[in-house]
């Protein structure tokens, strides 16, 4: 029997028909192709515009880089400003997040079009956990600046601890300018419950800064661990995506290869 008529059998002909609407509803089920589509998540006490370096190296190498420039007023908020962007994006997405921004990728990672994640020194909870739970679940460094909410419940970074704390392995010039810039985020964010988690059902990838003081790394180390997230580990500051890009480009690189 030739195949043509296999094919035209009606049990065969209802299976070939169900695969060929799964591919095509689901891009990401016949993606072979590294991904070249990136979606980078800010996190608290900044904006996307420390992410030049990764952009620049990404963008150089023929990849589609868009930032996210989330509001920081809260989970949803900046689950939903995630989602925009990835809605404008032609086709498979690496999302990657950086510190509060890890949490806002597990959730908003659960988007038909994320292939992979990759947390930056970030926070990765699971679904139901909240930030604040894996914060304080180890012993905070003395150089960490983060201070208690403000009148109007916004958290900022002290001044004094901000070099030390959130970025020693850049110059005075560039940490004075990103304390100038810092954008502070609503202090319920922390407390607030995921409703998903994307890393459980998407690859993740994940890079420990090991002289971070922002975020213990052995939080780090636990989160990525549980979640069986494939980790790196680098040198550098909280903001090691500005200090070392290169390294963090890499680490997504590798996620949009599969590897």
């Amino acid at each position: 029997m030739k195949i043509s008529e296999k094919l035209m059998r009606p049990g065969m002909f209802v299976l070939v028909l169900l695969l060929t609407l799964f591919a095509a509803a689901n891009p990401l089920a016949a993606q072979t192709a590294p991904v070249k589509n990136i979606v980078i998540v800010h996190g608290a006490f900044a904006d996307g515009s420390g992410w030049r370096g990764v952009f620049d190296i990404l963008s150089a190498k023929g990849y589609n880089v868009t930032i996210v420039q989330n509001p920081l007023t809260g989970l949803k908020n900046d689950v939903d400003a995630t989602k925009r962007i990835l809605d404008k994006q032609d086709g498979p997405v690496i999302l990657v997040g950086h510190s509060w921004g890890g949490v806002v990728i597990t959730e908003a990672g659960m988007h038909e079009k994320v292939a992979a994640l990759v947390y930056v020194a970030a926070y990765q909870p699971d679904k139901g956990e909240n930030t604040l739970k894996w914060a304080t679940s180890l012993p905070a460094a003395p150089e960490n600046g983060i201070l208690p909410p403000d009148e109007q419940g916004f958290v900022y970074y002290d001044k004094s601890k901000f070099r030390a704390g959130f970025a020693a392995d850049l110059s005075k010039a560039e940490t004075d300018f990103l304390f100038a810039s810092q954008q502070p985020i609503l202090g319920e964010s922390f407390a607030t419950a995921l409703t998903d988690a994307a890393w459980r059902t998407k690859p993740s990838y994940g890079i420990v800064a090991t002289e971070d003081k922002s975020i213990n790394p052995d939080v780090e180390r636990n989160m990525y661990k549980r979640a069986n997230t494939k980790t790196i580990e680098a040198k550098g500051s909280h903001l090691i995506f500005a200090s070392h890009p290169d390294v963090v480009a890499a680490l997504i690189i590798r996620a949009a290869g599969g590897k």
